[in-house]
Formats: C-alpha cells, structure tokens, sequence
C-alpha cells in the first residue's frame, strides 16, 4: 500500500458511483478510507484563495456547509468528516491570525493530509475533479489517479435518464454527448504531464466483466477483486453503432487507445463518426 491518494475520476454517469462504493469498502478493510463524493478537494480549490489568505478569512463555514448540505458517502464517513472539521477550525483560526502564510496551495495541501492522517491508504471520488485536474496536481503532487471511461451514448443515455434536481443536466442527446466530450478532453489535455505510473485508464464495461481486477490491485495496492465482483453495467450495451459527432467520437477514440496501453485498442470497439 501506498500513503499516496487515489482519485477516481470520470464523467457523469460513467459509472463512477458504484466503483467508489467498492473502492470504499476495500480501503476500509485496508485500515484506511475512500470517500465517495468527498468533495474537500473541490470546496478547497473554490473556498480557499490566495486573496482569501490575505484578508485574514479562510471561509471554513462555506465548506463545512457544502459538505452537509449533499454529504459525502461510505463506510467510515463520519469519522473522515470530524477530522475535516478539526482541521478546517484550526486552520481558519491560524488565518485569522496570520500565521498560516501565504500559500494556498500548501494550506490545502496541509487539510488533506491532516483530514487522512496516519491512514495506509486514501482517495476519492467526486465527477467535478475532471475539471480540476491542475489543481489537484499542484495540491497533492503525489496523486494517482484512475479514469473510468464509458462508451459516449451510453452514458448521453444515461443523464437523460437521470432524474433529481439537477439543474445542470443537458435535455438532449447532442448536448449530453457534448458535455461528455468536455469533460473527457481534459483528462487528455492532463495525463501525458504525469508520469505513467500514477494514472491508469479503465473502461466501464471491461471493469464490469471483472477484466481490471488485477491492474487496479497492482495500482492501487489494495485486495479488491471481492469488492469488485458485485459490479454489473446499469444499462446493456445498445446503439452504439449509430455513430458519434465527431468530437465525441475523436475523444473516445484517445480515451480506448489510453485504456490499452500495450497496443490499438480493437477498431471494433472505436466510435465510427458521422457529419452533422
């Protein structure tokens, strides 16, 4: 095992979910914990700034809010959300009184690793840290990360399936494969800056059909194949030879080829594209 944080990453509806929940049951058998929408990476890049630090006022009650108002889930939640607190006051204090400095970056730095101290092992899931990824870099230097990947109309099908307040949700499938597409692209705008062995790129359906049980130990250094084997898609695999826009389909493509580093990932299993 390694003290090094896992973050599993992925657009929505890509089946993150259920990979964190057993990600989450595997850690905490390890003696150490895996957050499943934590989030404190992501209140912690918006909430605490550099201008923050100069005011004197570390906006500790906007996170903590954050974190109640949708809580983050899993086995040993409880006890990972006391010590974010702990360290949050004291931090906030250290703020107000000028002796934390002036790096934000570093503060963050210091809240993560206060809020998993001492733990064998630690990660988290939460979709929005696709959008976060150079930050995340420069907070945890460290970080590994592992990347689901889900076929682009399958997971389109799935938010519009999606149900919830979610005012954020696209209504149709052009717009759902689009956001599919930004979100992806910068998981590939961010790996090739990060050596190879802290990231690894795992399709949903082969991580379904228990075909990554064994690259994602060897990752990760944690037993997970019996958390694992509980895993099955949400949805079959269907019309995907219906073709893709190009961006969605250009995207999967990098993303498969990432998946199956060793060689080209099968034509079979890449996107065909089409005009319009």
């Amino acid at each position: 095992m390694s003290p090094s944080p896992v973050f599993l990453l992925g657009g929505q509806r890509c089946g993150t979910t259920a990979f964190a929940h057993a990600l989450n049951l595997a850690f905490h058998d390890a003696g150490g914990h895996f957050t499943v929408n934590g989030k404190l990476p992501y209140l912690l890049d918006r909430w605490l700034t550099p201008q923050d630090l100069s005011d004197r006022h570390l906006r500790a009650d906007e996170i903590l809010h954050a974190l109640d108002r949708r809580p983050p889930d899993g086995v040993g939640v409880d006890r990972w959300r006391a010590r974010v607190e702990e360290s949050l006051r004291t931090a906030a204090r250290e703020v107000a009184e000028g002796s934390a400095g002036d790096d934000a970056t570093a503060l963050a730095r210091r809240i993560l690793a206060e809020s998993n101290l001492d733990l064998p092992c630690w990660g988290d899931k939460y979709n929005e840290y696709l959008l976060q990824l150079p930050w995340l870099d420069a907070a945890l230097p460290d970080a590994r990360y592992v990347m689901l990947i889900r076929h682009p109309l399958e997971a389109a099908r799935s938010m519009l399936r999606w149900t919830g307040d979610r005012p954020w949700l696209p209504v149709t499938e052009e717009s759902a494969l689009a956001k599919w597409a930004a979100w992806n692209r910068h998981w590939l705008d961010f790996a090739p800056a990060i050596p190879a062995d802290r990231r690894l790129v795992i399709e949903y359906q082969a991580l379904c059909r228990g075909e990554e049980s064994r690259r994602l130990e060897e990752f990760t250094g944690v037993d997970l194949r019996a958390h694992l084997s509980g895993l099955t898609p949400r949805a079959p695999v269907a019309g995907l030879d219906a073709g893709l826009p190009p961006a969605a389909a250009a995207v999967w493509q990098a993303l498969r080829q990432a998946s199956h580093p060793d060689d080209a990932a099968p034509a079979s299993d890449l996107a065909t594209t089409h005009q319009g």
